[in-house]
């Protein structure tokens, strides 16, 4: 059995959706520490220059807590200038215009949620939903036998490989015995600049190619 290991994500990259899809069990370390250089709270998206960040801001004061407890800072507005980031970059694309509505309204609702991860959960379904796509997992903090140390978790769930989220070394504890990496080439498609970037966020492939990111994510998807 192959299990995936992540932070709960937004808008996750084209390696950790592909992670997700292969594996046969899914869990969100939501009783981790949470940390900047994860991608819990930001996304990487599109620019003429190359990629940035949109980001979510949090408390200062939950830094150092578990991903489950952090709290998203209201306390001055975020959302604009997100949303304007994101339609600066992409309202060129093809689909920009049919999507916008419904994104823009979603993130509009960060201010009903107190929490980041409850809120990063409903965007990530909202945009797996669009591309028709549904991801089943489980949070650590339901996991009766989960573990930090992912070497005595992998045997503890009956698995015998570890898929461990992109670049992630910095903030999860990493599996010397297990992890394994996924059958991945990053797909390489037609952006809406010139040239490609890899690692871009979900929405670059939504606003590119719409109801037909099957085209894209169907590469991601490994049979045996």
């Amino acid at each position: 059995m192959k299990l995936a290991l992540l932070f709960p994500q937004f808008a996750p990259n084209l390696y950790d959706l592909a992670i997700m899809l292969q594996a046969d069990r899914v869990i969100l370390a939501d009783v981790e520490r949470w940390s900047r250089k994860s991608r819990i709270h930001r996304a990487q998206i599109r620019t003429p220059e190359g990629t940035q960040w949109i980001n979510i801001p949090i408390r200062t004061e939950d830094r150092k807590k578990a991903v489950r407890d952090v709290r998203m800072d209201h306390s001055e507005d975020w959302v604009t200038p997100l949303l304007r980031a994101i339609e600066y970059n992409y309202r060129n694309s093809i689909y920009y215009d049919f999507y916008e509505p419904e994104i823009k309204a979603d993130f509009e609702s960060a201010y009903d949620y107190t929490y980041l991860m409850e809120f990063v959960l409903y965007i990530q379904q909202r945009l797996l939903r669009f591309m028709d796509l549904k991801i089943n997992y489980k949070l650590a903090s339901e996991v009766e036998d989960y573990d930090s140390n992912p070497d005595l978790l992998v045997p503890r769930l009956g698995a015998d490989a570890l898929f461990q989220e992109h670049d992630s070394r910095h903030y999860l504890r990493q599996s010397e015995q297990y992890k394994r990496e996924p059958e991945f080439e990053h797909p390489k498609y037609h952006q809406h600049f010139e040239g490609f970037e890899p690692w871009c966020s979900l929405l670059d492939v939504l606003f590119q190619f719409g109801p037909e990111s099957f085209r894209i994510t169907d590469q991601l998807d490994v049979e045996d």
